[in-house]
């Protein structure tokens, strides 16, 4: 070969290996982005298949996930002392719908409005767009819906009660029949799910919580509904127990077929239905009961999904995001583990409807949701309003006292904290 083809020849030999050796350095050099993100107990668990799914089909990613504690408030407490710090390890957040106003009011959340565009809610079933906003700004994309039910016994009824002095003649029948030992079983110790119950119960006889961020606690339909709460223990229709029960005992009472009807959350419909309890195919269930011509509520409970203000992979966790809350994931966590979705799609998908009869009447429910106050200060509004409506519930205050001094309280809380309610 002549000398002149050979200095050709190698050139481009050089040139090649020098563009391969590029390649396979950036190759190398490739930044695979971390994304953080902490979860109660419950969902990390249901989670886990998704985010092995993830992480399979986005390798420029690496999702991991904190799995937190089993209790709400536990999880909540984890998460604000990272927060506290100013170096928080996650970029994403599992939050309760509750907690959105105090969190964005702190600046710990990224608003996703700019992330997910001006249709990011236009999926949601009616009831699950509650509480992902605030102030005007999206803190908050729904993952799960979840909302108080009133649970009761098909072999013993023909129907649900419809209002409360229907619920409590059908209980005194049953019990004076000797067919049931209570009638009643709901949560009534102090935490955040008697504040719930209490919501349910609130609306039903025609009030509210919160009118226009003030307080109105001290109404005659907050009273009505407070000394019903404490009548059902006097007339033996509830335990004097419930003031110390929460979902789990209470669920443990109703499927032992102690009562006619729980109050609880969804998930005990699966509970409920396993092969070994024996309340499977014996149980449906309804929205509270309310006063002729007020609505029949259900407090709202959903899971969300939160971007953290000091995540360094904002873009990536958004990826996370957008995959975890797709129909397809939320489809996975109905079928798989019962959760109830908050897509329209997801309700309306024939594949769920016909592996999942209840999804319906789930929908349904949810379309009967309420909000617990959406205030900054909401944790310390309910800690007053569940301990103040225990005493009552204990027979240790008669209801117009005790919520005249809950009223008293809740006002002061808000002056306080500046006005926000």
């Amino acid at each position: 070969m002549p000398p002149r083809a050979l200095r050709r020849w190698a050139l481009l030999l050089i040139a090649l290996l020098g563009s391969l050796s590029l390649g396979l350095w950036g190759l190398a050099t490739e930044r695979v982005e971390p994304v953080s993100v902490l979860m109660p107990a419950p969902f990390a668990d249901a989670t886990a298949e998704l985010v092995n799914a993830f992480n399979r089909s986005h390798p420029r990613i690496a999702l991991s996930v904190t799995r937190g504690p089993l209790e709400t408030e536990a999880v909540s407490d984890l998460a604000i002392s990272s927060l506290l710090l100013g170096e928080s390890p996650y970029d994403l957040l599992l939050m309760d719908v509750s907690w959105t106003p105090k969190y964005a009011a702190a600046g710990w959340l990224e608003p996703l409005d700019r992330w997910l565009g001006p249709d990011a809610l236009s999926d949601l079933a009616p009831g699950a767009e509650l509480g992902n906003a605030f102030s005007g700004q999206l803190w908050r994309f729904p993952l799960v819906a979840d909302m108080g039910l009133l649970y009761w016994r098909t072999d013993l009824m023909d129907a649900p009660p419809r209002t409360p002095a229907e619920l409590v003649a059908i209980s005194r029948r049953l019990q004076r029949e000797g067919r049931v030992p209570w009638g009643y079983v709901w949560q009534g110790k102090q935490y955040e799910g008697l504040s719930c119950v209490v919501l349910e119960v609130l609306r039903g006889f025609g009030g509210h919580w919160h009118v226009e961020n003030q307080p109105q606690l001290d109404s005659p339909a907050a009273v009505a509904a407070a000394s019903w709460l404490q009548d059902l223990v006097r007339q033996g229709i509830t335990p004097e127990a419930v003031a110390n029960m929460g979902e789990p005992e209470a669920l443990q009472l109703f499927q032992a077929g102690d009562a006619a009807f729980m109050r609880n959350w969804p998930y005990a419909w699966a509970e409920l239905n396993k092969p070994d309890s024996p309340l499977r195919g014996k149980v449906a269930f309804t929205t509270m009961v309310s006063e002729e011509g007020q609505p029949h509520a259900a407090t709202q409970g959903s899971w969300g999904f939160s971007l953290l203000t000091g995540s360094q992979h904002k873009a990536a966790a958004v990826e996370v995001l957008r995959f975890l809350t797709s129909a397809e994931a939320q489809k996975q966590l109905n079928l798989r583990w019962g959760y109830t979705p908050t897509r329209l799609s997801v309700f309306e998908d024939p594949e769920l409807r016909a592996a999942n009869p209840v999804l319906a009447d789930l929908q349904q429910a949810l379309a009967a949701a309420v909000l617990r106050p959406l205030s900054p200060v909401y944790a310390q509004l309910s800690d007053l309003l569940y301990r103040d409506v225990n005493t009552v519930i204990t027979g240790d205050q008669p209801a117009p006292t005790a919520m005249r001094e809950l009223q008293s309280n809740s006002e002061r809380l808000l002056r306080s904290s500046g006005g926000q309610g």
